[in-house]
């Protein structure tokens, strides 16, 4: 005689769907704030960008011009060195920019800085 657990398919108890559980919290534990590093790492990378256009923009206007000072406004819009600046993170890049001067962005995700040093 069979016993009536023998036709029934086999099925998973709940300690092993908790340890699954468990495995899978503590990969997501350890893979959250590496996501965290490369998304601030891209964050910054495209800030420095934007402050290398800002800086190049900059030098071309001082060349342009003979001044040795600049206003954002002066570089940024559809017919001047820079046709759009995007921001990425919320940041402010400076209104002035001076000749042979580092620029520093502040304000990178609320709280970082990303300084671009000429």
């Amino acid at each position: 005689m069979q016993s009536s657990f023998s036709n029934r398919p086999r099925a998973f108890t709940l300690v092993e769907i908790m340890i699954v559980v468990v495995i899978i919290g503590i990969l997501a534990t350890m893979a959250i704030p590496a996501f965290q590093r490369v998304a601030n790492n891209s964050q910054d990378k495209a800030v420095l960008n934007n402050a290398r256009q800002l800086s190049a923009a900059a030098d071309q206007y001082f060349l342009e011009t003979g001044v040795s000072t600049v206003t954002l406004t002066d570089l940024i819009g559809p017919t001047t060195y820079i046709k759009f600046l995007s921001t990425v993170a919320g940041e402010s890049y400076p209104r002035y920019f001076t000749q042979a001067t580092t620029i520093t962005v502040n304000g990178v995700a609320g709280s970082r800085t990303v300084t671009y040093h000429l």
